[in-house]
């Protein structure tokens, strides 16, 4: 018995750089998807809509200050609190809930502190583009607050739930607009759900690559490269205000959400960097979360924490051995135990590489790190393009325009 165990491990040993992922990302962000809509107000249209946070009082993510003594939000084990880069605090969010300002030539942000849209009013009404659940019927009443022009387009970035799920608070007749794999999506959804109410409006209007969206005197261009962040999620520029829109990419400020933002394609992930960087013209960029809008330093800056990700990931995967880790944990039929203790392993070698620099630059780099790793390793470990990527150590650069 001990034998076959020996030559087992010994198998297993020789061929982990062949071995499939033992939690593809795809799975991973299913279940994180799933998990966040389960939390989240979804809205069907109707009156008395609130998000799911509403009788909790608006998001205070920028404007409460937590002291090691204590406040209002502190845990009652007393969790030491990580601290924020000053670089990645935005404007204070009002008693009321949310922020609302021009960026530029009738274009607006909204941003709860947490999530952010955008609407640009043209001389024939308003265009919305996304719709975030925690936001909500305060969205409404951001616009209020500039126009009294009817709500007449509405754009999705991407089809995820927090970011559009509360489409429904717009008007039916609007023109909804998305690419087309969102619109896939989207029918999918209505075709399964129980309720269809539920799910976001159907977009009216898709489209496989670019569309240009010209409502009046202003201009959006809607450009799809390629699978990043999900199939479907845009580029939405606006030429005239040299502004830029791309959700669940670049968070300025910030480290990205977990798992490089449950990105199902690394690849698509690290060369939207470059995209943003060498083919477009702007000033202003507007991401899908956190605290304030971002410029071009701040893709920059991005790019150059995926490309250090990168990094450290290939020397994880070089430096930790499968067969070392195998010696350590001894005789055992678990399999399964094997590889938890070596993924362990590979990130804790990539996370001490990358927070000594990371965690005083970026927000959330601490809390959020051990998971970049785990999706960089892996995927440079199991993804032909990721690997090929990785063998360089980095990305290659392309020079940004100017």
């Amino acid at each position: 018995m001990e034998h076959r165990r020996s030559r087992r491990m010994g198998v297993i040993c020789s061929s982990v750089s062949f071995s499939v992922l033992i939690l593809p990302l795809s799975i991973i962000a299913t279940t994180i998807a799933a998990i966040s809509i389960t939390n989240q107000a979804v809205y069907a249209p109707g009156d008395d809509m609130k998000t799911a946070w509403d009788n909790r009082g608006p998001l205070k993510f920028v404007s409460t200050t937590t002291t090691n003594g204590g406040s209002e939000n502190a845990t009652a084990s007393n969790t030491p609190m990580t601290q924020i880069p000053e670089s990645a605090r935005g404007p204070a969010i009002p008693e009321k809930g949310y922020l609302v300002e021009e960026i530029s030539d009738n274009l607006y942000w909204v941003t709860d502190g947490s999530y952010n849209a955008m609407f640009l009013v043209t001389d024939e009404g308003v265009v919305a583009v996304d719709a975030p659940p925690s936001i909500g019927q305060n969205y409404l009443s951001a616009i209020a607050e500039v126009t009294d022009k009817p709500i007449t387009h509405v754009i999705y970035s991407h089809a995820h739930l927090d970011h559009i799920g509360a489409a429904g608070i717009f008007p039916t007749n609007a023109t909804y607009v998305a690419h087309q794999a969102t619109g896939l999506e989207l029918q999918q959804a209505m075709s399964l759900a129980s309720n269809t109410s539920a799910i976001p409006p159907v977009p009216t209007v898709t489209f496989p690559n670019n569309y240009t969206l010209q409502v009046g005197n202003q201009t959006l261009e809607l450009n799809y490269y390629g699978d990043n962040h999900m199939p479907g999620n845009l580029f939405i520029y606006a030429p005239n205000q040299k502004a830029l829109m791309l959700v669940d990419v670049v968070f300025p400020g910030w480290v990205p959400f977990l798992y490089l933002a449950i990105a199902d394609n690394i690849t698509g992930f690290i060369k939207a960097h470059d995209i943003v960087l060498n083919n477009y013209d702007f000033e202003t960029f507007v991401g899908g979360h956190l605290t304030r809008l971002g410029t071009r330093d701040d893709v920059v800056t991005q790019q150059e924490f995926v490309s250090d990700l990168g990094k450290a990931a290939a020397k994880a995967n070089s430096e930790v051995q499968f067969g070392d880790i195998a010696a350590q944990v001894g005789s055992t039929e678990d399999i399964w135990l094997l590889f938890s203790r070596y993924v362990d392993a590979v990130n804790q070698n990539c996370v001490e590489t990358m927070l000594p620099k990371w965690e005083s630059r970026l927000a959330g780099a601490e809390s959020f790190m051990p998971t970049h790793c785990f999706a960089m390793t892996q995927a440079g470990r199991v993804d032909p393009s990721v690997s090929a990527i990785l063998q360089n150590s980095t990305m290659p650069r392309i020079a940004a325009s100017n």
